[in-house]
């Protein structure tokens, strides 16, 4: 298996604790996205899209953990129950606002990923795909949900 990066993430946030959790609360937090050469030809019609998807390598992230306690609870829970960046595969998905492509960068609003994150792949966000009713969230239902910024809790040691 192999896995290419396309680019790199440029974003306000260079260390893990005060990152958002998530891009809904990311507070318009704006980054650029500099596309490597040989890709730049497949952003074409991209600009048509007002969010995407980014597929992202977790750099940062301490080593993989099965059981984590996640940002927005104080309980232990399984990791593949969570979002935790502590991952055997530590990828990340992040759909941010797409707010214009010049040449090879693409300036994005939404961020919540750590300056300097590989990039491994763009999808466009299409809502009739994209999104779903859903009755159960799990543990996510009685979860912190005033939290908005992450911590150190998983940054290597």
């Amino acid at each position: 298996m192999e896995v290419q990066t396309i680019g790199i993430i440029r974003s306000p946030f260079k260390e893990p604790t005060g990152t958002p959790i998530q891009a809904s609360v990311a507070q318009d937090a704006e980054g650029i996205i500099e596309v490597y050469p040989q890709f730049v030809q497949g952003l074409k019609d991209l600009d048509g899209f007002d969010r995407i998807w980014l597929l992202y390598w977790f750099h940062q992230a301490a080593p993989a953990k099965m059981i984590v306690t996640p940002f927005m609870d104080d309980k232990p829970r399984g990791l593949f129950a969570t979002r935790a960046p502590c991952r055997p595969n530590p990828i990340g998905i992040s759909p941010v606002r797409l707010l214009k492509i010049e040449a090879s960068c693409l300036h994005i609003a939404d961020i919540d990923v750590l300056d300097g994150t590989p990039l491994l792949d763009i999808k466009p966000y299409a809502p009739k795909f994209d999104h779903f009713a859903v009755g159960r969230v799990g543990w996510m239902e009685g979860a912190e949900h005033n939290r908005r910024l992450a911590d150190n809790r998983f940054s290597p040691q």
